[in-house]
């Protein structure tokens, strides 16, 4: 098969990795430069490829392409291809072709890196193989053209991912939730947003397990008129005792975990449900559970400086997600916020910032609509260009007993590459305040 892929980061080279070991011929084209770590790979593998380019003859002889999932569906290529009848299809797409593995994959607008980590953390602890890919990590493509394969494999998938999939079946899919998220490539309707998480189930077969949030409006508006074909469990708010998970006769508990707050105990749930379902055993769970260690760059405690905490949430990339940061929160907050806009409604987040929100420092290029949306709700308004400046300014309006807190409910790639990016830029402007012994 003549395979062409269009962009050369980490999927984009991890399928033209998996296409070599099957002796496909593969051309990689990216219309903006190429990191050097991967060019070298692709260089010691023989594969050609472009780059601050994409040539319409060499790509379009394909018989197939491979769109990374940052390039939109509205891309002129992207158009062009399909308008010649040229299949697009995502990497999860091609790398499920080439596994028997059993599958998990987990999608939701929030939590799916917690869950994902979390699940595949349970099933080792209980002497499961399993591998971990998608959007955590390494790409899924690159996973199976490495010598080491798993029969088992927990996967997080973005909806850009679930976008170009037509045949792909997960053993078990998990949608978490759904809340407005990436609606600028959704045509701004949530109705779109919406189906395209549902696309994880779109192949399961009645053998195969949905686990869903039985309490997400979304979730549940969408599967009253969309029959299903898997089995279905529910996972709900009604198997949560504080910090007590019930399921079945069992009950596991979070109090020895680092997972705190409400959606936490959500994410335990499905982590649980799926291991369980592969069989892995009660005390292997708890004791999985008892020595999880969370993701950074959510919910990550900093440093404690002159009686005030300085918390990195820079995962938060949507409103949902700073609900649920806010939510938790004891201390009164200095919030930092901003970024790329997504079409984000910020109402839901108006009662959480009059209560318990001091000072909201903007961090962005163009602030006004988020400024514009709290105006009156916090005592004090500022804007920043930087993670240094927005900590600074953060020491000055904190005062002890408080929190800073960076919860963006926005994209980053306005002043920074990615989230990581602003989160290590926010850590090691707070470290660098930190007085030494």
């Amino acid at each position: 098969m003549n395979l062409s892929i269009l962009g050369a980061g980490e999927s984009g080279v991890g399928t033209a990795l998996l296409a070599r070991k099957y002796g496909h011929d593969v051309f990689v084209s990216d219309q903006g430069a190429i990191k050097e770590g991967y060019k070298r790979e692709l260089e010691s593998n023989g594969i050609p490829y472009e780059e601050q380019q994409h040539s319409w003859d060499r790509i379009s002889r394909a018989d197939e392409v491979m769109k990374s999932p940052g390039i939109p569906d509205r891309a002129p290529i992207v158009k062009q291809l399909v308008g010649k009848g040229i299949p697009v299809i995502s990497e999860i797409e091609f790398a499920g072709r080439y596994t028997t593995a059993k599958l998990i994959g987990i999608t939701g607008s929030n939590g799916k890196t917690t869950t994902t980590r979390l699940a595949h953390h349970l099933l080792v602890t209980a002497g499961i193989e399993a591998g971990m890919a998608g959007n955590v990590g390494k790409s899924f493509a690159r996973s199976l053209s490495e010598e080491r394969l798993y029969p088992y494999y927990v996967l997080e998938l973005s909806s850009f991912q679930l976008d170009g999939i037509r045949a792909f079946r997960p053993d078990i899919a998990m949608l978490l939730n759904i809340t407005p998220d990436h609606l600028d490539r959704y045509e701004y309707e949530m109705q779109l947003y919406i189906r395209s998480k549902f696309r994880i189930a779109m192949n399961q077969q009645p053998e195969d397990v949905f686990l869903y949030n039985a309490d997400d409006e979304n979730i549940g508006g969408y599967m009253k008129t969309h029959p299903l074909r898997p089995r279905l469990e529910p996972i709900g708010s009604g198997m949560i005792d504080g910090q007590v998970l019930h399921m079945g006769d069992s009950a596991f508990d979070l109090r020895e975990s680092r997972l705190r707050g409400r959606h936490n105990c959500m994410n335990a749930l499905f982590a649980l449900s799926a291991a369980r379902l592969w069989g892995a055993g009660d005390e292997a769970l708890q004791q999985g559970l008892n020595t999880f260690v969370p993701v950074a760059h959510r919910m990550e405690l900093v440093a404690e400086i002159d009686g005030v905490e300085y918390i990195n949430d820079s995962k938060a990339t949507n409103v949902d997600a700073v609900f649920y940061a806010l939510e938790a929160m004891a201390r009164p907050v200095v919030w930092i916020a901003g970024g790329q806009d997504k079409g984000n409604d910020y109402g839901p987040l108006l009662g959480l910032v009059k209560d318990k929100v001091r000072a909201l420092i903007c961090l962005g290029a163009d602030n006004r609509k988020l400024a514009g949306a709290f105006a009156g709700m916090a005592d004090t308004i500022t804007e920043a260009r930087s993670a240094e400046e927005a900590v600074e300014q953060a020491a000055r309006l904190a005062r002890p007993g408080d929190a800073v807190l960076l919860s963006p409910a926005c994209a980053s790639f306005d002043l920074f590459k990615n989230y990581e990016d602003r989160g290590e830029q926010f850590k090691q402007a707070v470290l660098s305040r930190v007085k030494p012994e």
